[in-house]
């Protein structure tokens, strides 16, 4: 029984102590009694840092790159997506597999769903109806348009309330994060999201070893574990470089449907948008407040 087993089993109240084999590798020890992320000191962290890296070379052959970057003092991160420009292309969907290191199969997870409403309906209550699974060959369609949704980045998330860990939390920057080795993977998260922003870990991650991204951050485009639940996390090994990237869904929309920004800078384009245009925000009635913006510009 690993760490990991012994905690999913406590979280359902089972009564037990686990104990490492005594023939344990000093590497299953370190990953066995690894603290939380947020408890790790530097030297901690850089400890951890140096056993992933050596385990993933030795695993898939690639030097990937493991960052714990913090978050960038004086910023609160913020999205915004042009309703009227967004033509369903999905190529923010590609961009975000590519850059997160999603798994290609068994399972196949994506961040990002983009969904194609017929002009007229009623859809803001109704995304569950919605119609996913269209052709992007032959997008725009006629009297259609698209709504991208991907983690609504909540100041008052319910998954963070919810996971019996700890694992996921609002970090200062406003990105809610995992730390998959604390993931026990019960899916209380997934539960209580809204916006079904969470995927599942069914089974190994499964990134062909050309197309592996090797620049990674701990909380975010790593690869994943096993029984773990992960989630977009605005590319965090982009965005808290100084000076920083945007998005990879940002970077490759083609009509610039999507924003992203600081929303404690006044002067940012998030915070323009947010004090000029109509905004809205997916299932307000909630009260999770998200931090992702919807809008009609035209």
């Amino acid at each position: 029984m690993d760490r990991r087993d012994f905690l999913k089993g406590a979280a359902i109240g089972m009564a037990a102590i686990a104990i490492p084999p005594v023939n344990a590798s000093a590497s299953y020890l370190e990953t066995f009694f690894q603290k939380y992320y947020r408890e790790m000191t530097p030297e901690d962290k850089k400890k951890v840092v140096e056993r992933l890296e050596k385990e993933y070379r030795e695993k898939y052959h690639k030097d990937i790159r493991v960052k714990t970057t913090e978050a960038i003092p004086g910023v609160l991160y913020g999205y915004g997506l042009d309703l009227s420009r967004c033509i369903g292309c999905r190529r923010c969907v590609y961009a975000c597999v590519t850059e997160n290191n999603l798994s290609r199969s068994n399972p196949q997870i994506q961040y990002i769903t983009v969904l194609q409403f017929k002009n007229g309906e009623k859809w803001v209550t109704d995304l569950e109806e919605s119609e996913k699974y269209y052709n992007p060959e032959t997008v725009p369609a006629p009297d259609h348009f698209y709504m991208p949704v991907q983690c609504q980045q909540c100041e008052d998330p319910p998954c963070v309330r919810v996971c019996p860990t700890q694992a996921t939390y609002k970090a200062e920057d406003g990105i809610v994060v995992v730390d998959y080795n604390w993931c026990i993977g019960c899916r209380y998260c997934m539960a209580a999201c809204p916006y079904g922003a969470r995927k599942f870990n069914w089974g190994e991650w499964n990134v062909p070893t050309d197309q592996i991204n090797t620049n990674t951050h701990y909380l975010g485009n790593r690869p994943k574990i096993k029984g773990s639940v992960e989630k977009c996390t605005f590319c965090i090994q982009r965005v808290r470089e100084v000076p920083g990237r945007y998005t990879a869904c940002v970077e490759i929309c083609p009509v610039g449907a999507r924003k992203f920004g600081n929303l404690l800078d006044p002067a940012s384009e998030i915070r323009l948008l947010i004090e000029t245009k109509r905004v809205f925000r997916l299932k307000e009635e909630l009260n999770t407040n998200p931090k992702f913006y919807y809008f009609f510009s035209l």
